[in-house]
């Protein structure tokens, strides 16, 4: 009986090491979106599955007894597929979910369906700090009167796509000190993330909070009609009980 953990976040890597100190046999996956990802003392397979076809092949090879799901809340695709797999073959599936971000009234917060629809709230020439990560950075397109700063965890393997933009490399957890001094070097005007929810990043809706920046929030893609957990606890409970 094992536990296959979607991870990918700091929640899954927890979730694992929970699992794994209860006894409970458990695998890793994480997709390898980045290159150096931190050491898990749990069996970890890197690289994703190969789409639907590949997965299948190893849910069976591997007897996965059931598959908790604690990717990215915008890796929407690998949790679409995962879901309608384990529902095909029968297998135990659970989506951990954390709670979305909500403003206050202390916040300027504007709601974008989508990357592209920054373009449509933001004044030209202003400098915008894109916390979205580089695998969505061509969506940014349309800011092309910015200034765009993209940070991401690793190097980049090739020029900044546009000739308005340049990357910040840098390895999370970031302290709210540390993303006020950022923002407040490069000057920024606008903060765009995604409504990823969990503590762990939320020191940069801090920072802008202090610094009264405004922020793009872009929403989060529908996810499927699939149990559902939002707490470590519970996730670990539902682990427990199919491994």
């Amino acid at each position: 009986m094992t536990v296959l953990i979607l991870s990918g976040t700091r929640e899954g890597r927890d979730i694992a090491m929970r699992l794994h100190a209860q006894g409970i046999d458990v695998v890793s996956s994480l997709a390898g979106a980045t290159r150096t990802p931190r050491a898990q003392d749990v069996p970890t397979c890197i690289g994703g599955f190969g789409g639907a076809e590949g997965f299948v092949e190893f849910l069976q090879k591997n007897a996965i007894s059931a598959v908790l799901d604690a990717t990215h809340p915008f890796a929407s695709n690998i949790t679409h597929r995962s879901a309608r797999v384990c529902a095909a073959l029968n297998i135990p599936y659970c989506l951990f979910l954390r709670p979305a971000w909500t403003p206050t009234e202390a916040d300027d917060w504007t709601s974008l369906k989508d990357e592209a629809d920054a373009a449509n709230h933001i004044k030209p020439n202003s400098t915008v700090f894109l916390a979205t990560g580089r695998q969505t950075l061509e969506r940014f397109e349309n800011l092309s009167s910015c200034r765009l700063i993209c940070r991401q965890i690793d190097p980049p393997t090739g020029p900044f796509p546009f000739p308005n933009g340049e990357f910040l490399i840098g390895r999370p957890p970031f302290s709210v000190e540390d993303e006020t001094a950022i923002f407040q070097k490069f000057d920024i005007d606008w903060l765009i993330v995604k409504n990823a929810g969990g503590r762990s990043s939320f020191s940069k809706l801090d920072a802008a909070r202090r610094l009264n920046l405004r922020v793009g929030m872009i929403e989060r893609p529908a996810m499927p009609d699939a149990t559902t957990v939002t707490t470590l606890e519970h996730a670990t409970e539902w682990g427990a009980s199919h491994g």
